[in-house]
């Protein structure tokens, strides 16, 4: 009785072994998923160029790990685990190629690796092709090489909700409860509260079972990989719930708010969609995203009929409660949050254009394959269109941080210094200055501690396009820079000061 309950809830396949779930066998299947993972790390090195600078958030993880640049504000809502990432490379040398390198190989291992948990949940093409489905979106792509959190929460999901099925089929499968815990402290150690998130319907389902032993192993990878991040709340914040309260804060305040339209908006190549106003791409760009819930539902369809319902609908309830903040309770949007839905929905949406191309009959069925091609053909001529122009705008906007950058050090601004103000925090960095802000989002100076500052070091504030310097900096030598309006303090130990 047991063994068949078993088999339902894994949805073993008419001609599968019975142990199929819970030891996966090595083989022509391992090539395949590591060939997926090598034309995922071709594509980083080949698409996304790198030599492309580092992005504003990308320099506030590794400045926490050089020595070639001070450490940036790092706010309430940031984890530590990016910088831990990136420390055996940033921590001893500048280079930003070697870095994405360096990035792109080793996500390229962490999605050989997390497919792999999926072996013999689903037929290894089917996990193959959701593999490559999520490999190939520009946002992936483009994400896969940079010093960011997401895609490895991404990961991190895949390894839990696979490696959780597995212990659902075979509850002695220790290699299984290893991986959920490592899973759950990826995801935890990059990002806690989406950690807590995606995991969600996994705690709800192990509480409703009493599958105390997976709840345990649930709870120690939480807490092993958020404990560093609880324990700077005490430090730093004044407690978990101040920190949250911040966090919050800083990202406009947490609760009904409808965001599904802006993340529209953002899936032409916006990076960070706030305010998120403008019109909606061309809608070849967006159309993929109106089939994803259609396919995903199919998918559910098609497990259920099969007698295989929860190895599909685990994985799709996690990805809903994954991406609902996002969705329905934050006024912006940026494509990168929603990676870890879309890595949860790839192999449910796989295994239905699968049953797409194999359920249609004797003459159909070509034509259901030829249709099932050519969209996806499309796709992902969509997506590496979407990926070009991306790189192309980052690219350019990195450039001109390192043009101001350049443009500081000829006034004289050169390390030890201090860059505030306007987009203080990416040009310090590439200036190689400490970075600071009165007010804001990343506000961690006040303007006494500016002019004391000054009176020591060489500081400069910017004022961007429209903005108006601030009162304690009008008598400072003034010099326009492009749209940048920069102030230079007087050098220390000018007039009598020293």
């Amino acid at each position: 009785m047991a063994n068949g309950a078993s088999a339902i809830l894994v949805g073993r396949r008419r001609g599968e072994p019975a142990s199929a779930p819970g030891r996966p066998r090595r083989g022509r299947g391992d090539g395949l998923l590591a060939a997926v993972a090598g034309a995922f790390v071709v594509a980083q090195l080949a698409l996304v160029r790198p030599g492309m600078g580092l992005g504003w958030d990308e320099t506030v993880y590794v400045s926490q790990v050089t020595s070639h640049t001070p450490a940036a504000f790092f706010s309430a809502p940031r984890a530590r685990g990016v910088s831990l990432l990136v420390a055996p490379v940033a921590s001893w040398s500048s280079s930003t190629p070697l870095l994405r390198v360096y990035l792109a190989l080793l996500s390229g291992l962490a999605l050989y690796l997390a497919l792999r948990t999926w072996r013999g949940l689903f037929p290894v093409r089917v996990v193959a092709v959701g593999g490559a489905l999520f490999a190939s979106l520009w946002v992936t792509l483009f994400y896969g090489p940079q010093a960011m959190p997401n895609h490895w929460v991404a990961i991190g999901a895949l390894i839990v909700v696979g490696c959780f099925l597995r212990l659902q089929a075979n509850r002695f499968d220790r290699a299984a409860l290893w991986g959920l815990v490592a899973g759950a402290a990826l995801m935890a150690w990059m990002r806690p509260t989406d950690a807590v998130w995606v995991t969600v319907p996994l705690l709800v389902l192990t509480v409703v079972r009493r599958h105390w032993r997976l709840l345990l192993a649930l709870l120690a990878g939480l807490a092993a990989g958020a404990v560093e991040w609880v324990v700077e709340a005490y430090v730093g914040h004044g407690g978990l719930g101040q920190r949250l309260s911040e966090a919050s804060r800083i990202q406009g305040g947490l609760g009904w708010q409808i965001a599904v339209d802006d993340q529209l908006r953002s899936l032409g190549g916006r990076a960070l969609c706030r305010p998120c106003t403008g019109s909606m791409p061309h809608p070849l760009v967006t159309l993929w995203w109106y089939f994803l819930p259609l396919l995903a539902a199919l998918g559910l369809l098609v497990a259920v009929r099969a007698r295989r319902t929860a190895r599909t609908l685990i994985p799709l309830a996690c990805a809903a409660t994954a991406a609902l903040p996002y969705l329905f309770m934050i006024g912006y949007a940026a494509p990168r949050f929603l990676l870890p839905a879309y890595a949860l929905l790839a192999i449910p949406v796989a295994d239905a254009l699968w049953h797409l191309v194999k359920a249609p009959g004797g003459r159909w069925r070509p034509l259901a394959a030829t249709l099932v091609a050519l969209g996806l053909l499309g796709h992902l001529a969509v997506q590496l269109t979407v990926l070009s122009l991306t790189v192309d705008r980052n690219t350019e906007s990195r450039r001109d941080w390192a043009r101001t950058a350049d443009e500081l050090h000829r006034l004289g601004v050169r390390p030890p210094c201090l860059v505030t103000g306007h987009e203080a925090i990416p040009i310090g960095y590439y200036a190689g200055c400490s970075s600071a802000n009165i007010g804001g989002h990343n506000a961690s100076i006040t303007e006494a501690g500016v002019l004391r500052t000054a009176r020591r070091v060489p500081v400069a504030v910017l004022t961007g396009p429209g903005g108006t310097s601030p009162g304690y900096a009008r008598s400072w030598a003034v010099h326009r820079f492009h749209d940048l309006e920069i102030r230079v303090a007087p050098s220390p130990g000018a007039d009598g000061r020293g």
